[in-house]
């Protein structure tokens, strides 16, 4: 991990070729995947299991197709078992992913919760990035704008951000920049394009 919480990856450029797609992109842009002993498909969320990695963008598009054309058994030049619920659990893991980066954030003193912290983070230029629940109110979060040169997380849900900041539901957060900032930056970019969003405002902003 580098300084702001940049990857190592992302430092030293390094890039595969998505299966589904064919696009060339940074790692922290794909989803690794592996096959197991048994041969089933397994994500490697944080790209540290053993084995030849298989790379597919952080697209719901892109995962589908992989799995229902068969590319993982032909990128990986054996048979390889695509469970039925390879997406969802991509996207599970996905989610806590963020929300243990926001946690670690929240001890580290570079993450506040609710309105009126935010609020105060925001108008002090404390804040680079504003997260809102996505099942939060428009209109209290419309009070809200996200930080000039920031960015904007808004695909969590209130439970979800509440498990990031030990609460029991959150619509509100900011993070400080450094640290692991950028990385739940990234990370949430990758969920935001597996996760099914019909509020259609969850996009990180930047």
């Amino acid at each position: 991990m580098g300084r702001g919480g940049a990857s190592k990856d992302r430092e030293s450029g390094a890039e595969r070729k998505c299966i589904a797609t064919g696009e060339v992109q940074p790692k922290y842009r794909l989803v690794r995947f592996v096959v197991g002993p048994d041969g089933q498909v397994v994500p490697d969320i944080l790209g540290k299991l053993p084995a030849r990695g298989i790379w597919v963008t952080a697209d719901r598009a892109a995962l589908e197709l992989a799995a229902k054309k068969g590319l993982f058994a032909r990128s990986a030049k054996q048979p390889a078992k695509v469970p039925d619920d390879l997406v969802a659990e991509v996207e599970k893991q996905l989610a806590r992913r963020v929300v243990d980066l926001i946690s670690m954030q929240r001890k580290a003193g570079k993450a506040v919760a609710g309105y009126e912290k935010v609020k105060g983070w925001l108008q002090n230029e404390e804040a680079l990035v504003l997260i809102q629940a996505v099942d939060g109110s428009g209109r209290g979060k419309s009070k809200l704008s996200t930080p000039h040169y920031g960015h904007y997380i808004g695909c969590l849900t209130a439970d979800e951000l509440g498990l990031a900041f030990g609460r029991q539901t959150v619509i509100h957060g900011a993070l400080a920049s450094g640290g692991l900032t950028l990385r739940v930056v990234e990370e949430t970019h990758r969920l935001n394009g597996v996760r099914k969003n019909e509020a259609g405002n969850g996009q990180p902003k930047g």
